[in-house]
């Protein structure tokens, strides 16, 4: 997509054909603005390495308007260019990582950001390509990438030229690096990153690097710049004291801000090519990942490759009808469900241990960039249909975080554990994946993990106030959040008991399926809302079941209100329906959730919400209404086309499942409910490695506009709007009738 204009790009600015029609329809712009922190950079599908314009540290840029600027390193507004990352993260809430920056520039050296800086013009972006034009120095750059590869294409003017890597920019929190020049065309050294969310700064940890020049430099060196550090601001501070610059090679320094310049002086206009290669293990490593990834092949041979590889992911899912907008809205948002989690692992299969950063050793893909309390819910339901290889890899990864740390992950990036969120995720996709037949993993030990993680009542880094959270049956206002943390826990005991039931472990099924609607004790008939209680059991007062929306502060929920938070019970929905007084009042407190403005399209715990009326017959509409509005309104062909946060693809896999009709309603539990879909025709292409179907068709005849009259599967009448997966992935045709 070219910055700006809502056009398909049908062939992209390095050549490649247009005949590759699924990753034509991907717009990167979409969610780099609007909070949704996705970047435009270009990136290989899972890849550790993606190479983005880095325009949150200068000038010109408009900081405080678009908070989105610290979580990532790329806001669509800003203006004013430092550089290029190479590794970074897409999609997330807080800051790290967005580091090992290279920039082009022209003329005398400058080793100081805000004065080498420059806006910049005639931005596109494709899947694995991205170009942009620097205004000051008249050269445009172009980047693609391999997994673990990082390549750059600076097109300079005859003249005086550089480039420059600078170590002492980046989103993270830590400082610290190093860096060498070996030779006239290479560079090696370290960057430490770590303290996602200024969380466990004992946890920082290296990312190590080697960049390759196609052209030997005339001139180069180091430099090294004091700072006086005073916060979590402070990479954005000005510099102070006095650069000191180190000519020649084999020069090695050490720093919170150094960096390298590289210096030409060409005759003529002339291309040079950077490949950087990264490794989270050494530096050798990230060396031969840079040459078993990038050795004898173009730059427009590597573009190809990176496109190619999306473009045989994304067409898994081939969908016909509706408009141009939506294909390319759908599309993209498959194609930010493809970016995390993410490689860990070298091209040797090495990668660090969990807790101890031990190098060990993986035959398939060590998966990293956990954000559990966001992707149980709908991402790694959608990679269990759509990728079911990929799913199965990483529920291993999962499986090998316990073995190395003891403990299931929460919200895990690159070997170490942020805890950040709520809730003990982990087991409700453990048990999701294992019920819709992906069971090439150890299931005994996911039991194990599952059971360990919520058993263990003391010095439990995942369930906080578990002795509590048993002994009462929920968690009292003397713990965090104990509303909302009382019901993710009791989500993940419904999958326990669900796998316990597969298993065959009656006990355990019985004791966490009883748990696991404790929540009920938290349920205020009056207010017909939860609500959380004291110590000594009496209901917490003075109460507002309407504070805490948009992230303020409430005593009750982390993240949300009890509006937001109430409904978000999708395993004991009868339950809930029960507890309220039938079918009818349930409706109608749940449409009082979108008439008073409370329902959050941008923040997790609601979005099943406008799924939840096909559990009241002759409501069913309203979920049909609801689903269409919500995906005309939020989701777009623009930079702001995603309701805020896409959480690591889980705002993305709403609107796949949304478009396509059908929703995964209740994590741990492999049923979807329907909706009416938004294409004609939606084709997937099932693995036969996991699934005896060939492909999966979901069908919409009638108006478009209309609600779905009749379903049918395979010709033969399907009652209700509720369907299994298994009949869904023996594959076959889903056919919803709209009037």
């Amino acid at each position: 997509m070219i910055r700006g204009l809502g056009l398909l790009l049908l062939i992209c600015g390095v050549g490649i054909a247009g005949a590759q029609e699924f990753s034509s329809y991907v717009n990167p712009f979409i969610g780099t603005s609007n909070y949704g922190a996705t970047n435009p950079g270009a990136i290989a599908p899972r890849g550790m390495v993606s190479v983005s314009p880095f325009n949150v540290a200068g000038k010109q840029n408009v900081l405080e308007k678009d908070a989105g600027w610290l979580s990532n390193p790329y806001v669509y507004e800003n203006t004013f260019l430092t550089g290029f990352s190479h590794v970074n993260l897409s999609g997330v809430g807080c800051p790290d990582l967005g580091v090992i920056l290279l920039m082009p520039t022209t003329g005398d050296l400058e080793t100081n950001h805000l004065a080498y800086g420059s806006t910049y013009s005639d931005e596109e972006a494709a899947t694995g390509y991205y170009r942009v034009k620097l205004d000051r120095y008249d050269v445009e750059t172009e980047m693609t990438a391999t997994t673990r590869t990082g390549i750059s294409r600076y097109s300079f003017p005859a003249g005086k030229s550089n480039i420059l890597l600078n170590l002492g920019l980046g989103l993270t929190n830590e400082s610290g690096a190093s860096v060498k020049v070996v030779s006239p065309t290479e560079i090696e050294g370290m960057r430490t990153v770590g303290s996602f969310c200024y969380y466990k700064p004992e946890e920082s940890y290296p990312v190590y690097f080697v960049a390759e020049f196609s052209h030997p430099a005339d001139e180069f060196g180091v430099w090294k710049t004091p700072h006086r550090y005073s916060g979590p601001e402070a990479q954005w501070m000005p510099y102070n004291g006095k650069t000191r610059i180190m000519k020649g090679y084999r020069k090695e320094v050490l720093g919170d801000s150094v960096g390298v310049y590289f210096s030409y002086g060409f005759e003529q206009p002339t291309q040079v090519e950077v490949k950087v290669g990264v490794s989270y293990v050494s530096i050798a490593n990230a060396r031969e990942n840079l040459r078993k990834e990038t050795s004898g092949r173009t730059f427009e041979e590597l573009s190809k490759s990176n496109n190619d590889q999306w473009n045989e992911l994304l067409s898994r899912v081939k969908v016909e009808g509706g408009s141009e907008d939506d294909k390319t809205i759908f599309y993209t948002a498959l194609y930010h469900t493809l970016i995390h989690p993410s490689t860990l692992n070298d091209c040797n299969g090495e990668y660090p241990a969990m807790a101890t950063r031990e190098t060990l050793k993986t035959e398939g893909t060590r998966f990293t960039v956990f954000s559990l309390w966001d992707t149980y819910r709908n991402l790694h339901p959608l990679m269990s249909l759509l990728y079911p290889d990929q799913q199965s890899d990483m529920v291993k990864s999962m499986l090998n975080i316990y073995d190395e740390s003891g403990w299931l992950p929460k919200w895990e990036l690159n070997a170490t554990e942020t805890t950040t969120m709520v809730g003990d995720p982990a087991g409700i996709v453990l048990t999701d994946t294992y019920l819709r037949g992906i069971q090439d993993f150890d299931v005994m030990k996911a039991y194990e993990a599952m059971k360990k993680s919520a058993e263990a009542l003391e010095d439990n880094p995942l369930r906080p106030g578990n002795s509590e959270y048993w002994s009462n049956g929920y968690l009292t206002i003397a713990n965090a959040g104990p509303v909302s943390t009382t019901q993710e826990y009791n989500i993940t005991d419904h999958a326990i008991a669900m796998l316990a039931k597969e298993l065959g472990d009656q006990p355990k099924y019985e004791k966490f399926a009883k748990q696991s609607i404790s929540y009920r004790n938290l349920y205020d008939a009056q207010l017909q809302l939860l609500r959380p209680k004291n110590p000594d059991g009496s209901w917490y007062a003075p109460y507002d079941p309407a504070a805490g929306a948009n992230f303020a502060k409430n005593v009750g929920f982390i993240e949300g209100n009890a509006w937001q938070y109430t409904f978000m019970v999708t395993h004991d929905v009868h339950g809930l329906i029960d507890l309220m007084g039938g079918e009818k009042p349930f409706a109608d407190q749940l449409q009082r959730v979108f008439d008073e403005g409370q329902f959050d399209m941008a923040n997790e715990p609601d979005i099943a919400y406008p799924f939840l009326f096909n559990y009241v017959k002759g409501e069913e509409w309203k979920s049909q209404q609801r689903v269409r509005q919500l995906v005309r309104e939020y989701f777009k062909n623009s930079p702001d086309g995603l309701p805020g946060n896409d959480d690591t693809g889980t705002m993305s896999a709403w609107v796949i499942y949304s478009m396509m009709g059908i929703y995964p309603i209740s994590p741990g539990d492999p049923v979807y409910t329907l909706t009416a879909p938004m294409f004609d025709r939606v084709t997937i292409t099932l693995d036969g490695d996991y699934y005896s179907g060939k492909e999966l068709v979901i069908e919409r005849t009638g108006n478009p506009e209309g609600y779905i009259r009749e379903v049918t599967l395979d010709g033969a009448s399907h009652e209700g709007y509720f369907i299994d997966h298994e009949k869904l992935v023996n594959g076959g045709v889903l056919q919803m009738e709209l009037e």
